[in-house]
C-alpha cells in the first residue's frame, strides 16, 4: 500500500508540472502589464480576496489582535482591510519585478544611508544586512546597484516547484545580486570572508524557524522561534549588522533606508544583537501596520518547555 500510494503521488506530481509552467508563463505576462493596468487587476485581486476568498482571514485577525491588544475588533478589521489592498499591491509588484527596467527603478526607488554601507562593508570584508517582510521586500535585491560589492539575497527554496523557484531566482538576480539559498548562505559567506572578497548578506531574518530552534523570543507580544545563523555569521566574521526596512512613499514607490544595527557583533551578546533586530522591526511596523506580512503564519509553533526565553 505504501509503495502504490508514492507512485500515485509520483504520478501527481508529473501530471501537475505542465500546469507549473503554464502560471509561470501566466505570471511572465503580467509583467509585462503597464503599472497603471497591474493596479487595476490588483483592485480586482482586492475584492476578491477580501469579500469572496477571504485569504488567511482568521489567521490575519489573530496575528493582529495578538500585536495590537488595545485595539477594538473594528479597528482590527480596518487594518485587516488595509493589509488586504497593500497585499495585493505587494504581489502583483513582485511579479513586475521580472519585467522592470532601470528607468522605472531610477523612478520608483530610492535608497539611504547606503555610503555607511559600503564604506563599512569595504574597510570590514563585507557586512551582514538583516530585512523583514515589510512593505516591498523582493525589490530590495536592487540595492546591488548602488554597491561596491557583491550582494548576496538568502532565500528559501521553492519546494516541488522549480518552475517557480526559477522564476523568482532570475527576477531576483537581475540586478547582479547572488541569490543563495539558506541552507548554503553560511558556507557561501565563509568563501567570500576567506577569499577577503566584500559582501553584504541579505537576509530576511524574521521566518519562522522550527519548534526546535533554541532561539526564542518575544516578538509583537508573541513568543516567536528565530533562526541564529545570521547572528552566529556576524559574531563569527565580525562583520557589521545593517538593518534594510522600506517607507511606502506611493503606490510602487519606495524609499529602502539602511541602519547600523551593531558595528562590532563579536563583542556583543548574540542575544542582545537579535533582541536589537526585534526592537528595529516592531518600531517600523507599529509606524505603518498594515505594511507587514500579517497572513504570513509566524507564530505558529510553540516554544519547548526547556527552551529559554531570551530577555
Amino acid at each position: 500500500m505504501n509503495k502504490e500510494n508514492k507512485q500515485n503521488r509520483k504520478s501527481s506530481g508529473l501530471f501537475n508540472y505542465p500546469g507549473k509552467w503554464v502560471v509561470v508563463v501566466l505570471l511572465k505576462t503580467i509583467a509585462l502589464l503597464p503599472f497603471g493596468c497591474l493596479y487595476f487587476l490588483s483592485e480586482v485581486c482586492y475584492i476578491l480576496i477580501k469579500g469572496i476568498i477571504k485569504y488567511r482571514s482568521e489567521v490575519i485577525k489573530a496575528n493582529l489582535k495578538h500585536a495590537f491588544p488595545d485595539k477594538n475588533d473594528k479597528e482590527i478589521l480596518h487594518l485587516r482591510n488595509k493589509f488586504y489592498r497593500y497585499f495585493c499591491d505587494v504581489s502583483l509588484e513582485s511579479i513586475k519585478l521580472y519585467r522592470l527596467s532601470e528607468k522605472e527603478l531610477e523612478k520608483r526607488m530610492k535608497f539611504l544611508g547606503t555610503k555607511e554601507l559600503n564604506d563599512l562593508a569595504v574597510k570590514r570584508n563585507g557586512a551582514i544586512l538583516l530585512a523583514f517582510h515589510y512593505n516591498n521586500w523582493e525589490w530590495s535585491g536592487a540595492l546591488q546597484q548602488q554597491l561596491n560589492c557583491k550582494l548576496l539575497m538568502v532565500y528559501n527554496k521553492m519546494r516541488d516547484n522549480q518552475p517557480m523557484d526559477d522564476f523568482l531566482q532570475k527576477a531576483r538576480e537581475k540586478w547582479g545580486g547572488e541569490a543563495v539559498q539558506m541552507g548554503r548562505a553560511a558556507k557561501v559567506t565563509f568563501q567570500y570572508f576567506s577569499s577577503k572578497e566584500p559582501v553584504v548578506v541579505g537576509l530576511i531574518a524574521d521566518q519562522s524557524a522550527l519548534a526546535s530552534s533554541q532561539t526564542w523570543a518575544m516578538f509583537l507580544n508573541r513568543e516567536a522561534a528565530f533562526f541564529s545563523g545570521p547572528v552566529k555569521i556576524a559574531q563569527k566574521t565580525n562583520q557589521p549588522v545593517f538593518f534594510q526596512y522600506a517607507k511606502r512613499l506611493g503606490r510602487g514607490k519606495y524609499e529602502y533606508c539602511y541602519e547600523l544595527l551593531v558595528e562590532e557583533p563579536a563583542k556583543m551578546d548574540a542575544d542582545q544583537i537579535l533582541l536589537r533586530y526585534i526592537e528595529k522591526m516592531e518600531e517600523v511596523i507599529k509606524t505603518n501596520p498594515e505594511y507587514y506580512l500579517w497572513s504570513h503564519k509566524r507564530w505558529k509553533h510553540k516554544r519547548p518547555e526547556e527552551t529559554v526565553l531570551i530577555q
